[in-house]
C-alpha cells in the first residue's frame, strides 16, 4: 500500500484488440495476445508509470472478457502498479457479481486497483447477456445504486427494476479496511454519467482520443459544477481522469513515418480523416518526446487541474517490441517532466490522486481501519421477485434514492 498519493498518477489502457500488424501480415493469436499484454504491464511498471488498465469486450476481435482475472495476474507480479479497467460494464454485468469480483481484486492486490464503470462501445452486447439497449441509461443508474450500497452496508434489503429483489444479502468478501474500491464513471459523449458521477462524489474519467477538446470540456464542466452543487466542494476539488494517444521516435518525422500505416488501417479510425487532421482535432501526437510533453502539459490550461493521465498505446497492430519501447519514451523521457509540469503552481485545495491508502485515510485518520470477520447475516442471502420489476420507478430514484426499502 503506498503511503502517500501522488498529486497525479500516470498510466496506460489497453482496449485489448487483437489486430494484423499491416507492415508485416502479422495476426497475433489470442495467446500472443494475453502474455503480451502482460509483458506490457509489467513493463509499465518499470519505467515508473502508476496505473495499467484494461479494457472489457466479449467480442472478437477484442480478447479481454474476463478483467478481473486479468488484473490480478499482473498485481501478483507487480509490486507498485495500480491496476484498473477502462471499463467495467455497469449495464451489461450484474452489480452483486461486479461488488464481489472486484473486492477479490481489492484484496488480492493489497489494494492497488480501482475501476472505472461505463456503457461500452458494442451494442449487441446487450441481448447476449439478456439486456435491452434502449434501457442502457436506466441499467447504468440502478445497477450503479446497488453496487454502491454492496460495498458500504454490511446485509442489503434490494427492490429494483432490472434484477431479482435481495433479501438480507451480504456481499462476500466485504471490501479491504472496510473501505469500497474508488471508482471512475467514464464517458465519451453523456451527460447523464458526468451527474451520476458528482452524484456520488466519484471521479469522472473523460475518454479525450476521439473528440474536439471543446467537447471534452463540457462535460467535465457539468461534472465539476454538479459535484459543487451535491456539496462535495468547490468544481476544482473534483476528481479528473483523461485518456490520451502518443506515438513517438526521437525524430518526429521518423514517429509520423512508423506510426502511419498503423494508423491508416487502424479499425477504429483508420480509412477515416488523414493522420495529419485527427492529430490537430483529437490529442492523438505524433512525434518527438518533447512534442508529446508539451501537447500534454497544456491539458491543464483546457481541462483545469486533474488526477489520473492514461495513453492509449498498444493498439492497432503494433508489435510488443514497439509498444516496449514507446514505454520508455513514456516512462523516461515524458511522463517526469509533466509530473513536474503539473506540479507547478498547483492549488493546495486540488487532491491528489486517489489511492486506497489516501481512502483509508480519509474513512479512519490515525485510528485503525476496519476488517471484516466472518458473521451471519440475518437474511441467508434470500433472493426472490421483485414486486417492481413492471412498474416505473419511484420519484425520487433516478440516483438510487427511493430504490431500496
Amino acid at each position: 500500500m503506498n503511503e502517500k498519493s501522488p498529486q497525479m498518477q500516470f498510466g496506460i489502457f489497453t482496449v485489448s484488440d487483437i489486430t494484423q500488424d499491416p507492415t508485416t501480415g502479422h495476426t497475433p493469436s489470442e495467446a500472443e495476445r494475453i502474455r503480451a499484454t502482460v509483458e506490457i504491464a509489467k513493463h509499465a511498471e518499470e519505467v515508473g508509470l502508476d496505473v495499467f488498465a484494461l479494457g472489457e469486450h466479449h467480442n472478437p476481435p477484442f480478447w479481454s472478457s474476463s478483467p478481473t482475472t486479468t488484473l490480478a495476474y499482473i498485481a501478483a507480479q507487480t509490486e507498485r502498479l495500480i491496476v484498473s479497467t477502462s471499463t467495467t460494464l455497469i449495464t451489461t454485468n450484474d452489480p452483486v457479481k461486479i461488488a464481489e469480483d472486484y473486492a477479490m481484486l481489492q484484496h488480492l492486490s493489497g489494494g492497488r486497483m480501482d475501476l472505472m464503470l461505463g456503457r461500452g462501445n458494442t451494442g449487441p452486447v446487450y441481448p447476449w447477456f439478456g439486456k435491452d439497449i434502449r434501457q442502457g441509461l436506466p441499467l447504468s443508474i440502478e445497477n450503479y445504486a446497488l453496487l454502491h450500497k454492496l460495498w458500504r452496508e454490511d446485509v442489503v434489503d434490494w427492490e429494483g427494476k432490472f434484477r431479482t429483489s435481495l433479501q438480507g444479502f451480504t456481499a462476500t468478501p466485504r471490501p479491504l479496511d472496510g473501505v469500497a474500491p474508488f471508482v471512475w464513471h467514464g464517458s465519451i459523449r453523456t451527460p447523464e454519467i458526468a451527474e451520476q458521477a458528482a452524484y456520488y462524489g466519484d471521479g469522472f474519467f473523460a475518454n479525450n482520443i476521439f473528440w474536439p477538446a471543446e467537447h471534452y470540456q463540457r462535460l467535465i464542466g457539468l461534472y465539476r459544477q454538479r459535484w459543487e452543487h451535491y456539496g462535495h466542494g468547490a468544481p476544482e476539488t473534483a476528481i479528473v481522469g483523461l485518456g490520451g494517444q502518443a506515438f513517438m521516435a526521437k525524430n518526429s518525422q521518423d514517429a509520423v513515418n512508423q506510426f502511419r500505416p498503423y494508423f491508416d488501417n487502424a479499425p477504429v479510425y483508420g480509412h477515416g480523416p488523414s493522420m495529419e487532421d485527427f492529430t490537430e482535432m483529437t490529442p492523438l501526437t505524433v512525434g518527438s518526446p518533447q512534442q508529446v510533453i508539451d501537447r500534454y502539459a497544456g491539458m491543464r490550461d483546457i481541462f483545469g487541474d486533474y488526477q489520473r493521465q492514461l495513453f492509449l498505446m498498444d493498439h492497432a497492430g503494433l508489435p510488443l517490441k514497439t509498444v516496449l519501447e514507446q514505454l520508455d519514451f513514456l516512462g523516461g523521457e515524458v511522463v517526469p517532466v509533466l509530473r513536474k509540469e503539473f506540479a507547478k503552481d498547483r492549488p493546495e485545495n486540488v487532491p491528489d490522486a486517489p489511492t486506497h491508502a489516501s481512502l483509508v485515510r480519509a474513512a479512519y485518520g490515525d485510528g485503525p481501519s476496519r476488517q471484516a470477520t466472518p458473521r451471519a447475516n440475518r437474511g441467508d442471502n434470500l433472493s426472490g421477485p421483485s414486486p417492481y420489476q413492471d412498474a416505473p420507478a419511484p420519484a425520487g430514484a433516478a440516483f438510487g434514492v427511493g430504490a431500496t426499502r
